[in-house]
């Protein structure tokens, strides 16, 4: 009988790599098949990014092995955690590769998947909710909006190189889309912001920073894209973060769920009117 992966909740196979999203940190956001993957697997690759609650659904011997990458400290080197995976599956173990947020958004999962493929490894791929979508929304800032933008584009702050990318047309992206969420931007954000203006977006274009989003730590700095560079300097904020510029950010006081369980009060839709308003 062949495998219907559809069929029901599948089960983790001895020498098998599933390549699996954590989210954006909150354990409630793990998906059903990443929370039974978390009870079977023998050996458990995390990143950095993993929250510890997560780790928790662990089965009581599993394996668990550290293999995170943050910019500016030692890291292993991603041939190595690949070649890791394939050494752990060849020895027969179910692995579970554990991500943060999704896989497939800025976390390497292809790179993986290609050298288990080049080894005749067999996996899975199960999608996470990307801290660009969850983390913003646990902030109170959705990515789309009716009546402010039909497009958002998502990009990373650096290459593999550690430097703003060459190949981001910021000319193109700066005119083109209204909302931009970037991913690993913090410390570049000056020379970010720096491009979008050169661009053609206003200073005073709100930008948002959210830092360990979906997590009890999670802070929000609100700011200008003039403003930006001097106000998360002066904040102290450290990565993690997601970085939004657009009008959507202006939607926090109304949407911050998060504060409004903390006694926040929410302002009525501040893009409201009678005009745009319909009964769709």
């Amino acid at each position: 009988m062949s495998f219907n992966p559809f069929s029901k909740l599948a089960t983790i196979m001895p020498g098998h790599v599933w390549l699996a999203g954590a989210g954006p940190g909150d354990p409630g956001l793990l998906t059903l098949l990443a929370a039974k993957a978390l009870g079977e697997a023998d050996v458990i690759v995390h990143d950095a990014l993993v929250n510890d609650e997560c780790l928790k659904l662990a089965r009581p011997g599993a394996l668990l092995e550290y293999a995170g990458k943050r910019g500016g400290k030692p890291s292993a080197k991603q041939r190595d955690i690949s070649l890791r995976l394939v050494e752990l599956a060849k020895a027969g173990h179910r692995v579970l590769r554990l991500k943060g947020g999704d896989p497939f958004v800025f976390g390497r999962g292809g790179e993986e998947a290609l050298t288990l493929i080049d080894h005749g490894v067999p996996f899975r791929i199960v999608p996470g909710i990307t801290a660009g979508i969850g983390g913003l929304a646990y902030a109170g800032i959705p990515v789309t909006h009716r009546e402010i933008n039909h497009a958002v584009t998502f990009l990373t702050g650096h290459d593999s190189t550690g430097v703003v990318p060459d190949r981001i047309d910021w000319d193109a992206i700066g005119r083109g889309s209204p909302v931009i969420v970037m991913y690993m931007a913090m410390k570049h954000i000056a020379t970010i912001s720096a491009h979008l203006i050169a661009a053609g977006r206003s200073p005073d274009e709100p930008v948002a920073f959210v830092c360990d989003a979906a997590t009890a730590s999670q802070q929000v700095l609100e700011t200008t894209l003039g403003r930006a560079e001097a106000d998360v300097l002066a904040s102290g904020l450290e990565p993690p973060a997601i970085v939004v510029v657009g009008e959507v950010v202006r939607l926090r006081p109304s949407l911050d769920w998060l504060g409004a369980l903390s006694g926040r009060k929410l302002l009525p839709d501040p893009f409201a009117s009678d005009a745009k308003k319909d009964s769709a």
